[in-house]
């Protein structure tokens, strides 16, 4: 069982927790992710190691309440534990030996973004963040990315908060002032990663995508989560979920993320898990 030693509400549909998991915690790095079951008759989800600890024996996640397994680990307060809490799984992101970064980030993908943008700034590299939401009422980590990047550039899709604009229009504009970054890691939904992707491959700058493909079992068993990349398929859960942009397929990706909306929209009257959490709330 896996204590919740800290529940924060960081906006209206995003939750961080940190979970006492020292295993855990002593080997995770940035890029890896945890496979979690709420309890014995819950589904497994993968999360991403938002951060660790290892002193302290501690991991933290941020989710987005988007389906009945995240809807029920919201209701979960501090003291509370979860059933199983499996990891590090996955990749580590390789972040050594770069000089200049930009690190882009849209929506909870921010969670993802920051223990990568932590782990460049920590070796040494200049980093530079952009944060992209929405609207201001979203926006998640300012403070946290303020802390591990060199500059924090906010965007916003209606101009809320910080620049009006999408991710790329600032990475765009960068660009063209002349920052020479050897290193663009992005993370967030695939549209903006593919088009992030062709912002920089004009430039020959190497750009690093985390996917987030269907994902059951994260020991590359059962082939849910294979992606095109570069013509050949890969698993996201023991090859990835970093992979070079310029080779991904992010068409086939967005077609294969789809597969299950009907099924994920049907009536939830028959769902075992949406019934506890309606006999919860």
């Amino acid at each position: 069982m896996y204590k919740i030693l800290k529940k924060r509400q960081l906006n209206e549909n995003v939750m961080l927790m940190e979970i006492d998991a020292p295993f855990v915690a002593k080997k995770a790095k940035a890029g890896q992710f945890i496979i979690l079951r709420v309890d014995e008759y819950g589904e497994r989800i993968p999360l991403t190691v938002a951060d660790y600890d290892r002193e302290k024996g501690t991991i933290t996640i941020i989710f987005q309440i988007v389906g009945a397994t995240t809807k029920l680990l919201s209701t979960l307060n501090e003291g509370d534990h979860l059933k199983d809490f499996a990891g590090p799984l996955g990749k580590a992101t390789e972040l050594e030996g770069y000089k200049k970064a930009c690190v882009i980030g849209g929506g909870v993908g921010c969670a993802i973004a920051y223990p990568s943008a932590k782990a460049l700034f920590e070796g040494g590299a200049e980093v530079d963040v952009i944060a992209g939401f929405r609207s201001k009422d979203i926006v998640i980590l300012e403070d946290e990315f303020k802390a591990v990047s060199s500059r924090l550039f906010i965007t916003t899709d209606d101009g809320t908060y910080g620049e009006k604009g999408f991710v790329t229009d600032k990475l765009n504009s960068l660009i063209a002032e002349g920052n020479k970054y050897d290193l663009v890691l992005a993370i967030g939904p695939v549209p903006m990663m593919k088009f992030v992707c062709k912002a920089t491959e004009p430039h020959g700058i190497k750009t690093l995508v985390s996917l987030n493909p269907i994902m059951i079992d994260g020991s590359g068993m059962c082939g849910g989560c294979r992606v095109n990349v570069g013509g050949k398929i890969k698993f996201a859960c023991v090859d990835g979920p970093d992979f070079d942009g310029h080779q991904v397929n992010f068409d086939e990706l967005m077609k294969r993320n789809s597969t299950y909306k009907e099924a994920e929209a049907h009536d939830r009257e028959h769902c075992r898990l949406y019934k506890g959490v309606e006999n919860d709330a």
